[in-house]
């Protein structure tokens, strides 16, 4: 079994409850990153629909996860023939972390080309790319042990304090022991790149806590890596938005996503 789908394991316990254990090293100074939370509800509640896919998955983050076992509650509020959607919640020590919404389907019968798309963003290859482990600790949470990261050689200023003046983080991604990517990592993926935020003016490195994501799956990818882009356009009172595309190596969007956070404390 590969790392991520031990990860997000769980094994039902009950009607619309489940029970699993958030393994060490997917997390961020200690906080298991968001996006496998959000994973492993819908690796749940897709089943459940008696749906493979998740198309559309939002969550809202109440607790910060930690290393240690969970508990899952859910249930099926439609499952219909090409859709099925879903809600449900994972708890940790009596707090609710999260509280998911999903719709979910088959995406291996969505094969038609594309219809309209504005285009991906240019992004540098994998091999002009560069390894954020080489750029000291700060740069390095332990998530990056599971996924390897090539981050954009231009967005890496904020790490030395030369931010190169727009608020956005790209490059590419993909597990190290070589799980396939497929639409459940999608929604790791769109949680696991440094926050663009990093690079806005006047914005200290910290934990950017999200309130809410939401994740869109096209399509499956193709084996291979996986590029993303993510941008943020407006802070705010406090709160930041970031939007996110991620594409497969044949150059076909794969999913989009959007996030509300809390701007990080000096």
């Amino acid at each position: 079994m590969y790392e991520f789908d031990d990860a997000v394991a769980v094994e039902e316990t009950g009607a619309g409850r489940w029970r699993a254990a958030i393994p060490e090293g997917w997390d961020f100074a200690g906080i298991t990153n968001g996006g496998l939370v959000m994973a492993m509800l819908a690796n749940a509640l897709g089943p459940a629909t008696g749906h493979p896919d998740p198309v559309t998955v939002t969550a809202h983050y109440t607790a910060r996860g930690a290393a240690g076992s969970a508990e899952l509650a859910g249930e099926v509020l439609r499952s219909g023939r090409r859709l099925g959607t879903a809600r449900g919640q994972l708890v940790q020590n009596g707090r609710v972390v999260a509280h998911l919404l999903g719709t979910f389907g088959d995406l291996s019968a969505h094969r038609e080309g594309v219809v309209y798309e504005t285009g991906i963003p240019e992004l540098p290859t994998v091999a002009d790319c560069i390894d954020p482990r080489a750029g000291g600790d700060r740069l390095a949470p332990q998530i990056f042990d599971k996924v390897e990261m090539r981050l954009h050689p231009d967005h890496l200023g904020f790490a030395g304090g030369e931010k190169h003046g727009r608020a956005e983080i790209a490059g590419w991604m993909r597990f190290r022991d070589g799980r396939p990517p497929d639409p459940l990592a999608m929604l790791l993926f769109a949680d696991a790149h440094p926050p663009s935020v990093f690079n806005a003016p006047e914005v200290s490195l910290g934990w950017v806590p999200t309130i809410e994501l939401t994740v869109h799956v096209h399509k499956r990818p193709r084996p291979g890596w996986i590029g993303g882009w993510f941008s943020t356009e407006h802070i705010n009172g406090g709160l930041l938005e970031e939007d996110g595309m991620l594409w497969d190596e044949a150059g076909d969007l794969v999913a989009v996503a959007r996030q509300i956070a809390l701007v990080p404390r000096p």
